[in-house]
């Protein structure tokens, strides 16, 4: 691990005052050999510092340049105009409204379904006719059909809210269409089986 470290340090580029300060340190230890041999309580001498290239001036107003020859630095007294970030994308969300509309459709949906399979029931009872729908078929003569008819309000309520939040502008502007359609196919289906019935 000491090793590592080592290769590591070793290996990372010095800067140019570093490298030119270890390549004097012999003449340096043998002058400050000498120097404190003549007075060992004097300060030893440091490398020397380059000089700055830019400077303040003595009022403090601005930035004056040390090179020969070049024109005094002024910043801009001018501040820029802040511009805007681009906004992050976001996916669409739902409003209030359509989270009321929502709710609201899918109670009427849950209800018309509720209602559709309360009919059936009655109208099968009676020997009045038979379940067409296929899927529903094994349910029409057990009390399984109130919650069999729920899974189609259920899939129409998840694409609905699907729909809400869509990419596609036209998606989102129907997302009441299927929980509508879906609650009108059941009302239908019940006053249809309460007409047989009477």
């Amino acid at each position: 691990m000491l090793l590592a470290t080592i290769l590591l340090l070793g290996a990372l580029p010095q800067s140019d005052a570093l490298a030119r300060s270890a390549a004097n340190l012999p003449e340096m230890v043998a002058s400050d050999a000498n120097t404190d041999a003549k007075d060992s309580g004097a300060a030893r001498e440091l490398p020397s510092m380059p000089k700055p290239k830019v400077s303040i001036d003595a009022e403090g107003d601005g930035v004056t340049a040390n090179v020969a020859g070049a024109e005094a630095v002024q910043p801009p007294r001018v501040a820029l105009p802040v511009q805007p970030v681009k906004a992050a994308y976001t996916r669409p969300r739902e409003t209030r409204g359509q989270r009321v509309g929502w709710y609201a459709l899918a109670v009427t949906g849950h209800g018309a379904a509720a209602f559709d399979a309360y009919s059936t029931r009655l109208a099968l009872s009676g020997n009045y006719g038979t379940e067409s729908n296929p899927l529903l078929r094994p349910f029409a003569h057990s009390g399984a059909l109130y919650a069999a008819t729920q899974v189609s309000p259920v899939v129409m309520d998840f694409i609905g809210k699907r729909m809400m939040v869509s990419e596609n502008r036209w998606v989102r502007r129907m997302w009441w269409l299927p929980q509508a359609a879906g609650s009108g196919f059941s009302i239908a289906a019940g006053v249809h089986n309460m007409c047989v019935v009477k």
